[in-house]
């Protein structure tokens, strides 16, 4: 297999103040949310990068797949956007986004990785050929191996190939977006209505075609945020990221794939839901129709949420718990068996990481505005210093 990392480039974690990571500062300070980011990045990197088209997107770090928002340029409504995370998810492919979250650097370009034979990879056979692209740069968005969005970039018919120095300024350009991603997903100060619609259910054929929906699904999907979706037969238009994690779950029924089919998601109302799916056993144990639940997240999903808004540890959102109910240092450190030394190490790294200098600012913070509940034991979670799905897969091997 071709390796896609071009071998003389530094990854993007080791830069320093380059020229791209200067604009980008402009960049992050102008943006007001995730989707306002990505119009003034790719604003941005346009002037220095040209591309034809694009599409930018948020991703889950748990499991890397993609959730809201979505920016789509030059590409219509993005009705091709199924095709493409079909074959993202399903077939073999040069240059997947789980390969580039693991990779030490986050950008690669088509061309290049083929050696100027982009027709090796499925994706371009079957779908980018046909639609006039000449070349595709892309990159995961990362901090560390946590996966905060995915880019890519098209060059359509009669373009030229992107350079290597092109690769490497988007490569330059993922952590500082990822982190400023990553300050966006923090839960906002919402009142914990009661009103949420319940559990809603989506049930996908085989051949991947919505086939039924209860009414709380229909509410919950009503709230979601402007983006790509596709017309079903139940007269609904279902957002690329129901589709993509109901395509996950297809690719680990396959054999495909070991990871979760599950992201969070933003509301229009500013509360999060959860999505996940897993495919059903079929006649004869093959795999069958696909079941898609959605659903208010649960304060467990909410204490991950914010572990990884915040970029704590497993281990600091335990001590983080404990404090909200109450612990002194030393109790905290006979619940955890640790030292009350390692206590306030810990406590110490939470308060840079929220802002906040007293214990009482921080319970405000990470329980009273997000209100999510010091649950009734510390809550065992894969913070940052955990492996994402999506870097910690063994992709399948991707023949020339």
């Amino acid at each position: 297999m071709t390796d896609p990392r071009p071998s003389s480039l530094p990854t993007g974690e080791r830069l320093g103040a380059r020229p791209g990571e200067q604009t980008l500062e402009r960049t992050r300070e102008r943006a007001r949310d995730a989707f306002e980011l990505f119009n003034l990045a790719s604003a941005d990197l346009r002037r220095r990068v040209p591309f034809d088209c694009a599409v930018w997107t948020a991703a889950d770090p748990e499991t890397g797949l993609i959730t809201a928002p979505m920016l789509v340029e030059n590409l219509g409504s993005g009705e091709g956007c199924a095709a493409y995370w079909e074959s993202e998810l399903l077939e073999e492919n040069v240059l997947p986004f789980r390969e580039l979250a693991r990779a030490p650097v986050p950008a690669a370009a088509l061309r290049a990785a083929t050696g100027g034979l982009p027709a090796r990879s499925t994706r371009f056979r079957r779908l980018l050929g046909h639609q006039g692209v000449y070349d595709e740069l892309r990159a995961v968005l990362r901090i560390a191996d946590r996966p905060w969005g995915l880019v890519s970039l098209f060059r359509t018919a009669d373009a030229t190939a992107f350079r290597p120095d092109e690769t490497a300024l988007l490569a330059d350009l993922s952590r500082p977006l990822a982190e400023r991603l990553r300050r966006f997903a923090r839960p906002p100060a919402v009142s914990p209505g009661s009103g949420a619609p319940a559990t809603g259910l989506i049930l996908f054929d085989e051949a991947g075609e919505a086939t039924s929906v209860n009414d709380e699904a229909r509410q919950h999907l009503a709230l979601l945020p402007e983006g790509p979706s596709c017309p079903s037969p139940l007269g609904l238009d279902l957002p690329i990221w129901v589709i993509g994690t109901a395509l996950q779950a297809r690719a680990v029924a396959h054999g495909r794939d070991d990871g979760d089919a599950r992201i969070r998601i933003r509301t229009t109302e500013g509360r999060w839901l959860t999505c996940h799916a897993s495919c059903l056993t079929g006649i004869g144990g093959k795999p069958g129709p696909v079941a898609l639940v959605v659903e208010p997240a649960a304060a467990g999903d909410l204490a991950v949420l914010v572990a990884e808004a915040y970029g704590l540890t497993s281990r600091e959102l335990q001590v983080t718990q404990l404090i909200a109910r109450g612990g002194s240092t030393a109790e905290i450190a006979a619940a955890l068996f640790i030292s009350p030394h390692t206590v306030r190490d810990h406590l110490k790294a939470v308060f840079g990481k929220t802002g906040v200098s007293t214990r009482g600012a921080l319970v405000a913070r990470l329980f009273t505005d997000h209100y999510w509940p010091a649950l009734p034991r510390p809550t065992e979670v894969p913070g940052p210093v955990g492996v994402p799905a999506l870097a910690r897969r063994k992709p399948p091997v991707t023949r020339l």
